[in-house]
């Protein structure tokens, strides 16, 4: 599944995600960054912070409700870098 989650606060967090056959990934997600990434069905995100006290949970999600939609390709894309003139070299 491509999932991704924006970090909303003003604080950096670390995203864990845990999934089935031992799948496990942990980013650190800056404030206002978006983190696209993929991961089995039936994956758990925890979303983590560090407080006075130590790492704190700050919410849990199932990795369903991150699910992005595609976005449409378009005709630039499909045409390569001579149809896109934003990814040629001047």
């Amino acid at each position: 599944m491509d999932c991704g989650y924006r970090n909303g606060s003003d604080r950096m967090i670390i995203l864990r995600c845990i999934g089935p056959e031992q799948f496990f990934l942990e980013r650190v997600v800056f404030p206002f960054e978006l983190l696209t990434f993929r991961c089995p069905a039936g994956s758990e995100v925890e979303i983590w912070t560090h407080g006075l006290g130590g790492p704190e949970l700050i919410e849990s999600i199932e990795s369903r409700e991150l699910i992005m939609e595609s976005a449409p390709v378009h005709e630039a894309a499909v045409g390569g870098i001579e149809a896109n003139p934003w990814l040629q070299a001047s």
